[in-house]
């Protein structure tokens, strides 16, 4: 399928880690994609002799994000998904923090998904698209050395609902509240190998998150097939964590 004739998506944060795994499940799905970043990648997002086009962006500046949507619409003529994946956060308690710290990382992880929505907003009408927001399971329960984020991501999770309203029918708007990611970076965040390994055991799937399982929910919920789903928030935790007074609670 040529490039004018697929369906289009964006990725924010796309170059790496589950925004990549995103990218490249919707390359291999037959979709053109664009993917941004703070830098162009080292390794161009491929999958299936597709790639995928990179433009470096801050979706912190209303500015580059507006840049951002009209070189992807320029480059290909429409838009019909946007993935709000760019975010995270350093961990940092909030005695610690600085203000600006914890400006950013709100910014980052709300702001940032507010912007290219709302710069998107027109393109994603005309196409009859929709909007993956990629939220937390840190938006829904205490998030500890992690709280500017979790506050963040709980504030993308209540703007999908809003969003949902505020442009449905024509713009579907929904959010994957995201369990604990397999994820190299945080391995010393989950306290070691070791750490990984009692966290993975108390999840009922008995493993932590991958990005494949991600980009399957992603592409599901831009298909067809979830053509009436909107507003939805949907959790992808491999059954949950265990609450704390069960382990609490024994000898």
């Amino acid at each position: 399928m040529d490039d004018k004739d697929s369906r289009v998506a964006l990725v924010t944060g796309g170059t790496r880690g589950l925004g990549r795994a995103i990218a490249e499940r919707l390359l291999n799905d037959g979709w053109a994609v664009v993917v941004c970043g703070r830098k162009i990648p080292d390794t161009p997002v491929s999958a299936d002799n597709k790639i995928a086009h990179s433009v470096v962006a801050d979706v912190r500046d209303p500015e580059s994000v507006a840049t951002l949507v009209a070189e992807t619409v320029a480059r290909f003529g429409r838009l019909d998904l946007l993935v709000n994946n760019a975010g995270g956060s350093p961990k940092v308690d909030v005695a610690e923090a600085s203000p600006r710290l914890m400006e950013r990382i709100i910014a980052l992880n709300l702001l940032g998904p507010l912007f290219v929505s709302q710069a998107a907003y027109l393109h994603l009408r005309k196409a009859g698209g929709s909007i993956v927001n990629i939220a937390s399971v840190s938006g829904v329960r205490a998030s500890p050395g992690t709280t500017a984020y979790g506050a963040a991501k709980a504030g993308l999770i209540s703007a999908t609902t809003s969003l949902a309203m505020e442009w449905g029918p024509e713009v579907r708007v929904n959010a994957i509240v995201v369990g604990l990611v397999d994820d190299p970076d945080q391995v010393e965040h989950y306290g070691g190998n070791e750490g990984v390994a009692r966290i993975a055991a108390g999840i009922p799937m008995k493993r932590l998150m991958r990005g494949p399982d991600l980009a399957s929910m992603v592409t599901w919920l831009a298909s067809p097939d979830a053509g009436y789903v909107s507003g939805a928030c949907v959790e992808l935790h491999g059954g949950g964590e265990p609450p704390a007074f069960l382990s609490l609670g024994r000898d």
